[in-house]
């Protein structure tokens, strides 16, 4: 299984990087590229729609200002996207609103603002539906993560 992260911008990728991390920490492929919705639409286009041949089942789009570029590649594809609006000049809420915005018909699910960890565990969730190992990867990551914080002692 692989799952595409594409952000608009190379400045997007300190955001985006838990995302990577998070879906490798998984054992699940990462397809990651930079490209721009409105610099390179033709380039979007091509990877978009080559995405399900080469194996893609969610994407993950990370984008800050006019962030048109979940909503393009909704637009093209029936696979799953995820948005991760990046703080940009409005402090990410000129990229939130732009991505949860879409019209009826062409869902977008989207996080927190700068929130790529929670996109890639929401992949992670959709994967884990048809497979169970996945599944109980997540259930152990879930049941560690609770641990840790009711070991916390303050």
């Amino acid at each position: 299984m692989k799952v595409g992260v594409i952000m608009g911008s190379g400045s997007d990728w300190d955001v985006m990087r838990p995302a990577v991390e998070t879906l490798e920490q998984f054992g699940i492929e990462v397809d990651k590229r930079v490209i721009s919705a409105h610099r390179a639409p033709h380039a979007l286009m091509e990877w978009v729609e080559s995405a399900e041949e080469r194996g893609l089942k969610v994407i993950i789009a990370g984008a800050g200002g006019a962030a048109h570029l979940a909503g393009v590649i909704a637009g093209l594809t029936h696979l799953p996207v995820i948005a991760v609006p990046v703080h940009s000049k409005l402090n990410g809420i000129d990229s939130l609103l732009s991505m949860v915005q879409m019209p009826s018909g062409i869902p977008v699910a989207c996080v927190a603002i700068d929130g790529a960890k929670n996109a890639a565990l929401l992949a992670v969730q959709m994967l884990a539906l048809s497979d169970a190992s996945l599944r109980e990867q997540l259930i152990d990551f879930r049941t560690k993560q609770t641990e840790k914080v009711l070991a916390t002692v303050i």
